[in-house]
């Protein structure tokens, strides 16, 4: 599309997951789930281009065979965004064009949506104030409130974030089961000049503990804002994520389109 505002999706990937190693290439439907994401990614309508961030040559040389665009990183990150603010500086830098809003999609996300990916990138369009946005959607049991792969959040009144946890928050102590139990889906997208800030501020000690990227902006006291989404998505974090995902996608006329069209 022909955007005034430049809007690229960087998917971030690499092989050396400890919890699933060599994930972005096992297979969903006979496809790579990196390339699922991927296909997924180029329907949006809203996604001028889309690049891989990665460090692995096997995630480079596969997504070369089906024409997607690679930006090689460094293989010391540790974070998703660390690896995202690279590949956006070699972008600008191989095409001489400045990106306005830069969507960091999980490249665990087989499930993202074309529709998904455009609900988080409007809201920028239209508001200047937001900085960095999240999709988050609701949780489906209490299984998924307390899994430790599932990020939980807990948002304002304003739908900004107030915390992102591994942890089974809000308490059901007292009463909270009256309280909607609420995960982060990982689009996300930044602004230019928001993300390069972000790899510009310290660590925290709350981003360390809970392993999520989001509470380096909350703690410096920055806003994330939460959008809802009603769309299934499910992270592969383990290989019984893997059979999962692979199950809820199997008849998935989205899935279908891409694949009728890669087989012709």
């Amino acid at each position: 599309m022909n955007n005034p505002i430049k809007v690229v999706g960087i998917v971030p990937a690499r092989m050396g997951s400890s919890r699933f190693p060599g994930k972005p290439l096992a297979k969903i439907h006979g496809l790579p789930m990196i390339g699922h994401v991927y296909y997924r990614c180029k329907m949006s309508k809203l996604l001028d281009e889309v690049y891989i961030a990665t460090c692995d040559q096997e995630i480079a040389t596969y997504i070369k065979s089906i024409g997607g665009q690679i930006v090689m990183t460094k293989d010391t990150h540790e974070r998703c965004t660390d690896r995202t603010t690279e590949a956006l500086h070699k972008i600008e830098e191989n095409t001489g064009e400045i990106i306005d809003i830069i969507v960091m999609i999980q490249g665990d996300e087989p499930m993202v949506t074309p529709e998904m990916l455009d609900s988080a990138v409007q809201p920028m369009l239209t508001d200047e104030s937001i900085q960095v946005l999240n999709l988050m959607s609701k949780l489906k049991s209490k299984k998924e409130h307390e899994d430790p792969n599932e990020v939980k959040v807990v948002v304002d009144i304003a739908g900004n974030a107030l915390y992102f946890s591994r942890e089974a928050i809000p308490s059901k102590k007292k009463g909270g089961m009256s309280i909607p139990m609420l995960k982060q889906v990982c689009v996300i997208p930044f602004r230019r000049d928001f993300l390069i800030k972000y790899d510009q501020l310290s660590p925290t000690p709350l981003e360390i503990i809970e392993s999520v990227d989001m509470m380096r902006v909350l703690e410096h006291g920055y806003k994330v804002k939460m959008i809802m989404t009603d769309a299934k998505s499910y992270a592969v974090d383990t290989p019984e994520d893997l059979d999962n995902v692979s199950n809820l996608m199997q008849g998935e006329l989205l899935m279908t389109n891409y694949l009728s069209k890669r087989n012709k």
